[in-house]
């Protein structure tokens, strides 16, 4: 999930349509962003798109929508749905096409132009936000309907969207004084620069905190392809006859598990753990400062305690109780079990002649010996069975096929931004095409971390259009002519993606404020991690676990080997995550009088006294490099993958009891869920295809959390 996505329910826009009159335009018609793409589903003309053409289209947008804002509030006919709200969902629709495709390519393909316009533009488009959700006509309008809302015969959808406008204009201060309206747009601009701030410095950060060593024997145990990559890597950055280890997105790294020099594994964890924290141009210290104080000021300008109060009250967890306790209720056995692993891992380095105490950066070199020693296997032995293309076109889309009965075909005659974007045309069952799907699988320099989707094109019946989805991943490039292998997170990464993308594909909504994955925060991980069920599903892993050389089916007794070790190490997944997502809510907590003036310090003392400080295990996000929270847009809301897993282990447990992968319950979760994007209460939505709440304990089972 990206920016785009939440600028595009920040100010209402819809994509794009040419049936909607919008005003006399200013911009060029040379300009690719002037009318909609003319290509199949409005796919965006990334060939014709340069560096130069954002900046005005952004500015002729935003004059667009307040001009089509104004005539809404300045409208003389008494208010109607459709002359108020039904205009608004119509509004923006060139600063939607911008600005959709600006933040894309923002994470995915960045360069130093698109960068310093991204910082110019943060308060701007705060402000444009702004102008709209405090227009005091507006909101009166807004206001008038939502008061005989009863009395408007409105069908549910509708109906929804009109509760829905009120709320969001209230919970964007259209209540509040002309004077708390002025100090609520400083607060909403500085908040904007900061997060773009945060943000860069993260990926500027990441690049320049890559490890660096002289000689090719301190990376033993990489692969001979691995080290040479790192060579060249360093050539490429003038370090000739030295050798580049890239640091990316969370505190572990990759070559941590197979690095033999514990010399370098100290350094490489170092390096990581130290991003964001220790001076210099890049660093975020005082922006996460400056942020937590602005976010909390803000909620008490609005009446709340804090920013998490806030933003928890549109979430399905509604309160900060509800989610303290979630998280409470996992820390104890999460690290008691982490305990455990640790002890497991020390045996191991004893018997090995080691005269040393684990450490965290010992954890993913020894775990690996661990399972070995318990499973007699170990990570690198499945890596040869999933190969890329593979599990992407005989595990993600075969699981799809047989579970809704979509098929894909590849295309080669659409534009990319990059070489290594593949794009594919997806049919329903009934041969009409659904939707285009981009899929972005490669690390960059200039792409941020972690994995995401977004919606290029959201579908909506209001104008007309279909989805335009991409997945975008962070899968290492191997050497041209190399296969790409993928370790078993990655595959798992892959599947847990492309439930978001289904959730795009699927949506079957009339108005754009709902389309597709425009639900709560808290939800929104829901689909996809239910959609990592099929990874290991014995019908698809057949389909797709064969040797990239031999094509040989993995072996049974590795493959049983992989679904016996399904619990092994979920102490350290979960209370790395509990750690980041406690210091979430630690953080956005915080009163406006209450920010502490050491980052690293309050973390500390945060950990601590919520039981999640074991050394050996660290926060799977630190403070300072916490994309998710301080750039993106789950601040307070990192939580939500823990409370959508409750959701997703327990619909695992009803898909299993109605015999698993079949159309028959791909239909019932596709109509009774993924189809209806944001148009009801999430958590109605859920108990209308369950039939109850969810229950803990199929999570607490997963995550092996039921034992002393």
């Amino acid at each position: 999930m990206n920016r785009s996505h939440i600028l595009a329910v920040a100010v209402t826009a819809a994509v794009a349509n040419l049936a909607h009159a919008a005003p006399a335009s200013l911009l060029p018609a040379s300009n690719p962003f002037a009318k909609p793409s003319t290509l199949q589903f409005q796919y965006p003309a990334f060939d014709k798109i340069k560096n130069e053409d954002f900046a005005p289209a952004f500015e002729e947008g935003m004059r667009q929508q307040s001009l089509e804002i104004d005539a809404i509030a300045n409208n003389k006919a008494a208010p109607t749905f459709d002359n108020t709200i039904v205009a608004m969902e119509r509004s923006g629709l060139l600063l939607n096409r911008v600005s959709t495709i600006f933040y894309s390519l923002v994470g995915a393909n960045t360069n130093p132009t698109l960068d310093a316009l991204d910082k110019d533009l943060a308060p701007k488009l705060a402000a444009h936000s702004d102008k709209i959700r405090l227009n005091d006509k507006l909101f009166k309008r807004i206001q008038t309907l939502y008061d005989k809302r009863a009395r408007l015969h409105l069908d549910p959808e509708s109906a929804y969207l009109l509760e829905r406008y009120h709320t969001d204009f209230v919970r964007a201060g259209a209540k509040l004084s002309a004077a708390d309206k002025e100090t609520l747009k400083a607060y909403n601009g500085k908040i904007a620069a900061l997060q773009t701030q945060f943000s860069q410095n993260v990926l500027k950060e990441a690049n320049a905190s890559a490890l660096v060593v002289d000689k090719r024997e301190e990376l033993a145990g990489m692969s001979d392809k691995a080290i040479d990559a790192a060579a060249a890597l360093a050539k490429k950055d003038g370090l000739d006859g030295k050798f580049k280890v890239p640091v990316v997105n969370t505190t572990q790294q990759a070559p941590l598990s197979v690095l033999t020099n514990r010399a370098t594994r100290e350094k490489l964890l170092a390096l990581s753990l130290a991003r964001g924290s220790h001076g210099g141009d890049y660093d975020n210290r005082q922006v996460v400062l400056d942020l937590a104080k602005a976010r909390a000021e803000r909620a008490k300008l609005l009446g709340y305690p804090n920013h998490a109060a806030y933003m928890l009250e549109d979430q399905t967890a509604k309160t900060t109780d509800a989610v303290n306790n979630l998280l409470a209720e996992f820390a104890k056995p999460a690290v008691r079990n982490a305990k455990k692993e640790a002890a497991e891992i020390q045996k191991v380095i004893d018997a090995d002649g080691g005269k040393f105490q684990a450490t965290a950066y010992d954890w993913n070199y020894y775990t690996d010996k661990v399972r070995q020693a318990r499973y007699a296997f170990d990570e690198n032995q499945l890596r040869p069975y999933f190969e890329f293309n593979n599990v992407l076109v005989n595990g993600v889309f075969f699981a799809a096929t047989k579970e809704y009965g979509i098929t894909f075909k590849e295309r080669h005659d659409l534009p990319v931004y990059n070489p290594d974007v593949r794009v594919f045309d997806v049919f329903d069952a009934d041969g009409k095409q659904l939707a285009i799907f981009l899929h972005d699988p490669y690390a960059r320099s200039n792409k941020r971390g972690g994995a995401w989707m977004n919606a290029y094109v959201g579908q909506n019946k209001l104008l007309g259009t279909h989805p335009v989805i991409a997945n975008h991943l962070n899968i290492p490039k191997p050497a041209a002519g190399e296969p790409t292998l993928l370790t078993y997170d990655e595959v798992r990464t892959m599947f847990h993606e492309f439930g978001h993308a289904l959730h795009g594909m699927f949506s079957n909504v009339k108005y754009p404020r709902f389309s597709g994955t425009r639900v709560p925060r808290d939800y929104v991980e829901f689909p996809s991690q239910v959609n990592e069920m099929w990874m290991a599903w014995p019908e698809v892993l057949a389909n797709y676990a064969k040797h990239y050389q031999t094509g040989a089916a993995m072996p049974k007794e590795l493959l049983d080997k992989v679904q016996a070790s399904s619990k092994f190490n979920e102490g350290y997944r979960t209370t790395e995550y509990l750690a980041a997502a406690i210091l979430d809510q630690k953080w956005h907590q915080l009163g406006a009088g209450q920010i502490p003036t050491d980052v690293l310090g309050f973390e500390a003392t945060a950990l601590h006294d919520a039981g999640v400080d074991f050394p050996l295990v660290p926060p799977r996000y630190r403070t300072t490099y916490f994309s998710h929270v301080f750039s993106g847009g789950y601040s307070a809301g990192y939580y939500g993958y823990l409370w959508a897993e409750k959701l997703d282990a327990d619909t695992v447990e009803w898909f299993k009891e109605h015999g698993g992968l079949t159309r028959a319950n791909g239909d019932r979760f596709r109509q009774m869920l993924l189809s209806r994007g944001g148009t009801m209460d999430a958590m109605d939505m859920y108990r209308n295809f369950r039939g109850r709440d969810a229950k803990i304990e199929p999570l607490l089972e997963r995550r092996g959390l039921t034992g002393e």
